[in-house]
């Protein structure tokens, strides 16, 4: 019994002292963390970039990396659909007029 209450402080005192060496570790990475302001994500081992006064992940820089890759193509489509409009617009002008 005694020997089982000592073990139970044993285990209460070594996870104390891992506690207070986690809160040590983050107080001295908190100088290098990051919040990105896209997703939110707090990171200080994967790779950032800082854009002005904000920080961005990788992940999300690779996501807008592959959006403005596909910038071209949507621009294309969006001139496509304005031409068909006007287009239709002005051949429902020419139908009604007498």
């Amino acid at each position: 019994m005694k020997e089982d209450r000592e073990g139970q402080r044993r285990a209460l005192l070594e996870s104390i002292i891992e506690s207070r060496k986690m809160e040590a570790y983050v107080e001295h990475k908190t100088k290098e963390m990051h919040v990105c302001f896209m997703c939110g994500g707090i990171f200080y081992k994967k790779p950032g970039k800082e854009i002005g006064n904000k920080w961005i992940c990788i992940d999300c820089l690779r996501s807008l990396k592959e959006i403005i890759d596909g910038l071209d193509q949507w621009e294309a489509e969006i001139t496509i659909e304005k031409e068909f409009n006007e287009r239709y617009e002005n051949a429902l002008k020419g139908a009604h007029e007498p």
